[in-house]
């Protein structure tokens, strides 16, 4: 079975440090390209239960950051 046709583009502005962080996880997991790591990151984020809410209470987004652990 043929995987659904991308239709949609989101547009994201990341820092270097930022950047470096994904391209890091990207090379060190072998994956093929930026925006398949980026899909596999939003994935493992979106089906993981154990992590806690965000505060989002009076955040701009500027407050929200990739980091490396």
């Amino acid at each position: 079975m043929a995987a659904p046709k991308r239709t949609e583009k989101l547009q994201i502005m990341l820092d270097d440090d930022e950047l470096k962080v994904i391209d890091d996880w990207r090379f060190e997991h072998r994956m093929p390209t930026r925006a398949a790591a980026i899909r596999e990151l939003i994935r493992r984020g979106l089906i993981n239960e154990k992590l806690a809410e965000p505060e989002t209470d009076g955040k701009a987004t500027t407050d929200f950051r990739v980091e490396s652990e």
